[in-house]
């Protein structure tokens, strides 16, 4: 992300005065309202102590906090995390990698001397004190610093963890991929092979997820690359959209390169290189030029918690737009086909979980609302394929169930329901069951 202009601005005791003291009359000397005006000396004097100031703080050390513009033109509170040299500086000119302390570490980037103002510098902070003073609040924070736009897999660090976790991974090393017809910037780090160490944008073959250093070699690839789609069993397909499951033994790469692909925007995901554990539900809008993958989940062959989904990801050109509750849909989906009930991998993040809620809410209430009569929470389940204490938290928050003569009660009033169900917002796009054609991964033989 390129640097953003500054602002007109005064330096301290430059200011343009004000039009009261400019009039003067022969040798009367201009005079303010209140009598006094400052001498060129004094603003000299004042210039070049700021100027001191500032270049006694030159460079600035990394963990110091600062003011920092941003894109908005708003200035907001940053940590420094890194420094580099710039190509043609002097002693003291570094760009700085910063992290926006009241936003997502996916904004995180590299910014110009000129975006801080270093009249707000505030000193290191030791961060073995910081730690001590956080540590009993850090499982909260990190919750709230999950992303809106997309429901994070595999978050089970602790505080420690994390903190270690986000020690090696401060520093974006991909700033940007080009991905098909779209160049995307990228939210978090990615442990790509060390030969790509230097490179600040990769280009990914957008159907075999194979990835270059420079345009001319993905050119020649895309001339000798006979995919048009994702390397595995196309199992559903309604009108544009298509779904393809990719075995991860059978396509070891692929996953592999998926797994690169996707941390780029998840933050604290597992990457896993044995990924021969793992079936990929790759989500596709299809063209004449081929089918264009938009999202996916991927979900272990066996699972001995019920999980029915690992990770999950929608790309951010294809965000806001049903996808992420399509793919959340479409997994429970198979669970119905396998004959079981499933559940996503714990822990949720607090917005995952928000996200699951949500489907959760509406699935449940469109079949209280059309039932008639009594129904249990185990009939819930085996029509939904939703874990049952799944069931229970989600009409336990909406105070849609109550605990008399030792057993639990749904109280499905319909005025309530319609009010929940339009609190919970549109559904996205329907999965279209008999587009599906699939056969569970134990009856394949």
């Amino acid at each position: 992300m390129g640097s953003i202009g500054t602002p007109p601005s005064a330096e301290n005791g430059s200011a343009n005065p004000n039009p009261a003291t400019a009039a003067c009359d022969g040798d009367r000397k201009p005079q303010s309202v209140d009598g006094y005006h400052a001498s060129s000396n004094e603003r000299t004097l004042e210039s070049d102590v700021s100027k001191k100031r500032k270049s006694s703080i030159l460079p600035l050390e990394v963990g110091t906090r600062v003011m920092c513009r941003w894109r908005d033109s708003k200035y907001h509170p940053v940590k420094v995390i890194e420094r580099r040299r710039t190509h043609c500086g002097g002693p003291n000119d570094y760009e700085y990698y910063v992290h926006y302390t009241e936003f997502n570490r996916r904004l995180d980037e590299w910014v110009k001397l000129d975006q801080l103002d270093l009249d707000s510098v505030e000193a290191v902070v030791d961060e073995k004190v910081e730690d001590k003073v956080t540590s009993l609040k850090m499982t909260r924070h990190q919750k709230r610093k999950i992303d809106e736009t997309h429901v994070e897999g595999h978050e089970e660090l602790d505080a420690a963890s994390l903190r270690e976790h986000e020690e090696f991974t401060k520093v974006k090393n991909i700033a940007t991929i080009e991905l098909g017809r779209y160049e995307i910037e990228t939210w978090y780090f990615s442990p790509f092979p060390p030969e790509y160490n230097d490179s600040l944008k990769l280009y990914f073959c957008e159907f075999c997820l194979n990835f270059m250093k420079r345009k001319e070699q993905l050119q020649r690839h895309m001339r000798k690359c006979d995919l048009k789609h994702p390397p595995g069993d196309e199992i559903y397909r309604s009108g544009t959209l298509s779904m393809f499951e990719v075995d991860g033994k059978k396509n070891k790469v692929y996953g592999q390169n998926l797994c690169y692909l996707a941390k780029l925007f998840l933050d604290h995901k597992t990457l896993y290189y044995d990924v021969d554990l793992f079936l990929f539900y790759i989500l596709c809008e299809c063209d004449d030029r081929g089918c264009h993958m938009v999202g996916y989940f991927s979900k272990e062959k066996h699972s001995e918690e019920s999980y029915n989904l690992a990770c999950i990801l929608t790309l951010p050109p294809y965000q806001r737009k049903g996808y992420g509750k399509f793919l959340i849909a479409f997994s429970y989906e198979l669970s119905k086909k396998e004959g079981k009930v499933g559940t996503p991998e714990r822990p949720l993040s607090d917005l995952g979980l928000l996200s699951y809620r949500g489907y959760w809410t509406r699935v449940l209430l469109d079949i209280l609302k059309k039932h008639k009569g009594n129904i249990s929470i185990k009939e819930l389940s085996d029509m939904t394929a939703i874990k049952a204490e799944d069931i229970l938290t989600t009409l336990q928050s909406l105070e849609l169930i109550q605990y008399r003569k030792g057993q639990h009660v749904i109280c499905a009033d319909p005025k309530v329901l319609d009010r929940h169900l339009k609190a919970a917002g549109r559904g996205g796009l329907d999965v279209d069951v008999s587009k599906l054609i699939w056969t569970p991964y134990k009856d394949q033989g």
